[in-house]
């Protein structure tokens, strides 16, 4: 049971169906939209009902622009290394560095004998595997001196010449099960990629305790090996079993994966765009917190009843980065200005908590999670700059749809107020996100240390719920939006009316409560 410390990356793992092959690369378009950071596809060629992987996904890099993209895994038997090895670094190239390779060994081995490739026994696939990656990492190291030589027992590569290097290191994933793909995994590769669905009880901390061993036996640091995950489930209203229930039930439980087992990557197999947006908008930032909150509890040394005073700094250089002595996170102040003629809340009477000890100091790390809650509210504000940036763009007609176009295939502005509406969406989630890991764990732990907090969490609970409606609002306004070419003012008032009343509650949430994070020792 290990954390590795990886930072934590989300993707999709989409169906490269043929029969709809505009709606195959739009899911594919669409994780990017939403902001998930992969975007894989099964490789099998003797599949007539699949376009050709590696076509593919050179086309979804020319459609995308950020987004990373691999093979989910690359079927070994029907891609010669060699050759595998240049269309992965030329692709890296044309894409800015967005690629990775995932290999596997093979299987549905009649298909494969019946497209021309060799069938191999399970220590064959192994062997031959290991000799592919030493030629694929050959043909990459254009620093090393002569061609490249590799005369092994299923490939055999006598002089050719080295390159093209790729743009950026390409990660080498194996689709691994056995101990002697384990093995290998540990010995040579950048990453383990299995499919939960695939895996018992168990089988991640086996996996894991084989690779760690193979790594260290190699001279390698358990670490160098990323774990990655595919899974799959389904968003539903109450918990029915694993990754089968609402958002934040696959929070704790991919949090957990990531604590527990140490998988860095989550990649969701899914072609339902209501999955994506879910995914990305409500499970992601909520695994980020929650991982992110129990990494820097664990960091942080044991704190002792008395600190030693630290003279305080004169100055800092950041709101979220502190050192120790007097308490030194500033809150982000409400500038009074408002968007919207309503109000949703008395802002006047709103309670204050304790007034701070003047005379007590703190350590950094009691500082940091007052911090860190000022960086979460700063994503907040950002992206929702952002998204009066959309709106006055969408509404001076300047959004390039290109991105939109596999989507909706009307006019421009119908492309354009889509692209909008995905993002209000998966805002409106996050946002909900935040306030429900608040309201079901750092709310009552304030409560408990100091009960004089209890006015101002109950209060600011009570703001969620409001806000909670103002989202709703905002959602009705996307409706209207999507379907009326007049829909954008009413739009731009239901966002006025949140940006007011998020702003208000998020400064009045750091006003009161950077201080108590640290003095009670919340992480």
């Amino acid at each position: 049971m290990s954390d590795y410390g990886h930072d934590l990356v989300f993707g999709s793992f989409v169906t490269p169906s043929a029969d709809n092959p505009d709606r195959t690369v739009g899911v594919a378009v669409l994780a990017e939209q939403v902001g998930l950071d992969l975007v894989t596809f099964q490789d099998h060629p003797y599949q007539p009902a699949f376009l050709d992987t590696w076509t593919l996904l050179s086309f979804v890099a020319a459609r995308t622009s950020r987004v990373h993209l691999a093979a989910n895994v690359t079927n070994l038997p029907l891609r010669p290394p060699a050759v595998l090895a240049r269309s992965v670094a030329s692709l890296d190239l044309l894409s800015g560095g967005r690629v990775g390779l995932g290999l596997g060994a093979g299987a549905f081995w009649d298909a494969i004998e019946a497209m021309g490739g060799r069938r191999l026994t399970p220590g064959q696939g192994v062997r031959a595997l290991e000799e592919a990656i030493e030629v694929v990492r050959q043909l990459w190291d254009v620093e090393a001196r002569g061609g490249v030589r590799v005369d092994g027992e299923f490939y055999r590569v006598v002089g050719a010449k080295r390159g093209p290097a790729p743009a950026h290191p390409v990660p080498i994933w194996l689709g691994a099960y056995k101990p002697r793909m384990l093995q290998l995994t540990g010995r040579r590769a950048d990453g383990w990629l299995p499919s939960l669905g695939y895996l018992q009880p168990g089988d991640l901390a086996r996996g894991n305790a084989i690779i760690d061993d193979a790594a260290q036996q190699a001279g390698r640091s358990p670490r160098d090996v990323r774990r990655l995950l595919n899974i799959s489930g389904e968003f539903s209203a109450i918990g029915r079993g694993p990754l089968n229930g609402p958002a934040e039930q696959w929070a704790e439980e991919l949090a957990g994966l990531a604590l527990e087992e140490g998988v860095g990557t989550f990649i969701l197999g899914s072609d339902d765009p209501d999955d994506l947006r879910r995914f990305a908008g409500e499970v992601v930032p909520a695994v980020r917190e929650l991982v992110a909150a129990e990494r820097d509890r664990d960091a942080a040394p044991a704190r002792t009843p008395e600190p030693e005073p630290v003279a305080a700094p004169p100055a800092r250089a950041s709101r979220a980065t502190v050192a120790g002595g007097a308490f030194a996170v500033v809150p982000t102040p409400d500038d009074g200005v408002r968007r919207s003629e309503r109000q949703v809340w008395d802002e006047a009477a709103r309670p204050t908590g304790p007034a701070p000890d003047p005379e007590r100091t703190y350590t950094p790390q009691e500082q940091a999670t007052g911090a860190h809650l000022v960086q979460v509210h700063d994503g907040l504000r950002a992206e929702l700059a952002q998204i009066h940036d959309l709106i006055d763009q969408v509404a001076a007609g300047e959004i390039d749809a290109g991105a939109a176009r596999s989507h909706i295939n009307t006019m421009t502005m119908r492309q354009n107020r889509w692209t909008l509406g995905v993002y209000c969406e998966s805002y409106c989630r996050i946002v909900t996100t935040h306030h429900t890991i608040e309201d079901q764990s750092l709310f009552p732990r304030l409560r408990a240390r100091d009960p004089r907090l209890a006015p101002v969490v109950d209060r600011l609970e009570q703001e969620h719920h409001v806000i909670h409606d103002v989202l709703e609002g905002v959602d009705r306004a996307l409706v209207a939006y999507v379907g009326s070419p007049d829909g954008l003012a009413e739009l731009r008032a239901a966002v006025d009316l949140l940006t007011d009343a998020l702003l208000s509650h998020l400064s009045y949430e750091e006003r009161e409560l950077v201080e108590p994070l640290a003095r009670l020792g919340i992480a």
